[in-house]
C-alpha cells in the first residue's frame, strides 16, 4: 500500500496531466464535431462523417503527442521515425483501408455522390445515407442497407436516378384492336388509380404510353409511381390485378420495376 502511495505522490503531475489532456480532447472533438457538421449542413461541402471523423482523429493525434514525453517518456520523432521506416511495410498491409479514404475522399470533395442521392449501383438502387472514412452506406427502397467500400464504388459505374424514376413501376400491355388510344388509356388510367389509391403517390398521376402495333393489337405500358416507404412490387401487383380481367386487355399484364 505504501508503494502505491508513493507512486502516486510520484507521479501526480503525469496522472493529472494525462487526466486533463483527455478531458479536453474529448470536449474539444465533440464541440469541433457539432460546429463542423452545421458548418457542412450551411455551406456546399456535402455533410458526410468522413470529414468529422477525420477531424475527431486529428484531435485525438494531436492530444497523444502532447502527453507521450512528459507522461510516457516516449520522443513523438521516435515514432515518427518508427512509422518511416515500417511504413512502406505498413501500407502494403493497408493497401485496402488507404484505397478506401482515399476513394471516400475522392467522392465527397468531387462530388461524385452526396448523402441523400439516389443512385444504381450493381443492379440496386437506394439513397446513399452516409460516407465514412472506410464505406458508403446505400439505404435500399425496402429498408434494408447495401454497405460498400469506398474504393469499389468509386470504380464501379454509377447512375443518378431522379426521385421520380425511383419510385416508378412499369407495367407493360396490349389493349385490343379496334378500339380507340384515347378510351383505353381513359380506362386504364382509372382502373389503376382504384387499385393503387392508397399505395401509389397522389402527386404524379399514372401515364399510358403506346409503343406499337402486333396481330394481337396496341401495345403500351403504364407507368405508376409509389407512395415514399411502399416497395414497387406492391404498386405492380395492384396494378396487374386491376388490368387482368380488363375487358379491352388482350393479353395479361407484367410488370416491371
Amino acid at each position: 500500500m505504501d508503494t502505491i502511495v508513493e507512486w502516486l505522490q510520484a507521479n501526480i503531475d503525469k496522472i493529472t496531466l494525462l487526466i486533463g489532456v483527455t478531458i479536453a480532447a474529448a470536449l474539444l472533438a465533440e464541440i469541433t464535431s457539432r460546429l463542423l457538421r452545421k458548418v457542412l449542413e450551411r455551406s456546399q461541402v456535402p455533410n458526410a462523417s468522413i470529414f468529422i471523423n477525420l477531424t475527431r482523429l486529428t484531435i485525438w493525434l494531436f492530444a497523444a503527442a502532447l502527453v507521450l514525453r512528459p507522461v510516457f517518456g516516449i520522443n513523438p520523432a521516435t515514432i515518427i521515425t518508427a512509422l518511416g521506416v515500417g511504413g512502406l511495410a505498413l501500407s502494403l498491409g493497408m493497401q485496402d483501408t488507404i484505397a478506401n479514404v482515399v476513394g471516400g475522399f475522392a467522392l465527397m470533395i468531387g462530388k461524385v455522390v452526396v448523402p441523400g442521392d439516389i443512385i444504381t449501383v450493381s443492379g440496386i438502387t437506394g439513397t446513399i445515407k452516409d460516407i465514412t472514412w472506410r464505406q458508403t452506406v446505400i439505404s435500399e427502397r425496402g429498408g434494408n442497407e447495401l454497405v460498400v467500400p469506398n474504393s469499389v464504388l468509386n470504380r464501379s459505374l454509377l447512375e443518378r436516378v431522379t426521385p421520380a424514376a425511383e419510385s416508378c413501376a412499369i407495367v407493360p400491355f396490349t389493349a385490343k384492336a379496334g378500339r380507340g388510344t384515347a378510351d383505353v388509356s381513359r380506362r386504364i388510367i382509372a382502373a389503376v388509380q382504384r387499385a393503387t389509391a392508397d399505395i401509389a403517390d397522389p402527386a404524379i398521376a399514372p401515364l399510358v404510353n403506346f409503343t406499337g402495333f402486333t396481330p394481337y393489337g396496341v401495345e403500351g405500358k403504364v407507368l405508376l409511381f409509389a407512395r415514399p416507404g411502399v416497395a414497387l412490387g406492391t404498386v405492380c401487383d395492384a396494378a396487374v390485378r386491376a388490368l387482368a380481367d380488363a375487358d379491352f386487355i388482350e393479353q395479361g399484364a407484367e410488370a416491371q420495376a
